[in-house]
């Protein structure tokens, strides 16, 4: 069984930053590239961020790129988003994902994910 918890979301200012942690408790954690997503109210979760097995290969959701950045510590079996210049359309709850398979690079389906968090609320005032 693998558990996810997302943690250091919150309420901040457009420009501010915030650092999301993905602490997992499960099997072979550097097997698996790892995925964070995000759900605004009313709207469908979506791919924001993904890191390869390794950590040597991200990729972005285009709304992001530039902005944010997605590194894991495979010691410490943990994934972080690093989030700056945040904007209002940031706002969401935000969650890791745990993909079904193994894979080399990250999976941006969230139909591929066997395992979320609770997910962790990130508000961006104007």
């Amino acid at each position: 069984q693998v558990q996810l918890l997302e943690s250091g979301g919150g309420l901040v200012q457009a420009g501010d930053s915030l650092r999301l942690s993905c602490q997992t408790f499960g099997r072979s954690f550097s097997s698996y590239a790892m995925t964070w997503f995000r759900q605004a109210p009313g709207k469908v979760r979506e791919f924001v961020a993904g890191v390869s097995r390794d950590g040597a290969m991200t990729g972005y959701a285009d709304s992001v790129k530039g902005r944010f950045t997605v590194s894991r510590d495979n010691a410490k079996n943990t994934v972080t988003l690093q989030m700056d210049s945040l904007r209002p359309e940031d706002t969401a709850v935000y969650y890791c994902g745990w993909p079904m398979y193994t894979s080399t690079l990250y999976i941006t389906d969230r139909g591929n994910i066997a395992y979320w968090g609770q997910g962790t609320q990130v508000t961006v005032s104007s």
